[in-house]
């Protein structure tokens, strides 16, 4: 199929100097490696239709224009229901880009079963952050003693730079726990991990309760809360990409938040294969998890 993108010429990242046709070659390149990541997930767009240094705002609802081809599902919500896109073709993330979409956010379940999630995420963002910059090693260290705690109960975990300010550390499940038990193990690991932690980590979700420390955000892992799909680029100077990491990757004096971009993204994947490549495979089960968290 052949998308049509009007206004190929804008420029959506002055800085870098890459243009609305750049950002959707880049998203049909990337799709072979994306899409296993977001196929049949609700999507949430960031829409800047002029660019980043334009106006944007946030989408969900498929709006009227879209074309048939393009899928999509009915998601229920407290006051009624939502037909949001699904990204299942790399003509579907071309076609949305068009649309002036940059980022692109999922939920951690797919349509099918929408309250038996296949991930949980752990945001770590560096303390005091404001959403820009901040110290990343904290992040590391959260992310790690994360993972610690989590083996410790037997998961196995992934992490990726956010593209933005900190990383997630995804946990693959096998879609037998619902959201309720699935939030009620991240916080248990997240207080874990603070009480371990008490002067670096909280579970605080006040801010002036942190005291300058790390906040262990659980707060996605609940129905149509989304996380940044991987591989998707952020609305940022430069173009960063929110890029799956090795863990032995936390050790490279280079590494940051924003580490990766399109600019050098092919290069890296053309080096190594997606560390998140077999994460499909790893679904486990988080009750019996939350049965030795308890013990």
């Amino acid at each position: 199929m052949s998308v049509q993108i009007d206004h190929i010429d804008k420029m959506f990242f002055p800085d870098a100097g890459i243009t609305k046709g750049d950002l959707a070659n880049y998203y049909r390149r990337i799709a072979p490696v994306m899409l296993p990541y977001v196929k049949d997930r609700p999507v949430t767009l960031n829409r800047f239709p002029d660019g980043i240094e334009g106006t944007h705002f946030i989408q969900k609802a498929v709006q009227d224009h879209y074309p048939d081809w393009l899928e999509h599902v009915t998601v229920a919500k407290e006051d009624g229901e939502l037909v949001q896109p699904l990204i299942n073709s790399a003509d579907a993330l071309a076609y949305l880009v068009g649309q002036g979409a940059i980022a692109f956010h999922v939920t951690l379940s797919r349509y099918d079963r929408p309250e038996h999630p296949d991930r949980l995420i752990f945001d770590l963002d560096p303390p005091g952050h404001g959403g820009e910059g901040g110290d990343f090693a904290p992040v590391i260290a959260a992310a790690r003693a994360v993972r610690d705690a989590l083996e410790a109960v037997d998961l196995t975990s992934f992490v990726m730079t956010s593209g933005s300010s900190g990383l997630h550390v995804a946990v693959p499940l096998d879609r037998h726990a619902g959201f309720d038990t699935v939030r009620e193990f991240a916080q248990g690991i997240a207080e874990r991990v603070a009480d371990a932690h008490p002067e670096e980590f909280t579970t605080a979700h006040a801010k002036n309760k942190r005291g300058g420390r790390l906040y262990l955000d659980t707060r996605r892992n609940a129905v149509n809360q989304t996380a940044v799909a991987p591989y998707s680029v952020r609305p940022r100077p430069g173009a960063p990409i929110a890029t799956p990491l090795e863990w032995d990757e936390l050790a490279d004096a280079d590494i940051g938040p924003r580490r990766f971009h399109v600019g050098n993204i092919f290069r890296r994947l053309a080096q190594r294969d997606c560390p998140w490549s077999n994460i499909a495979r790893h679904g486990q089960s988080v009750r019996r998890a939350l049965e030795r968290l308890r013990d």
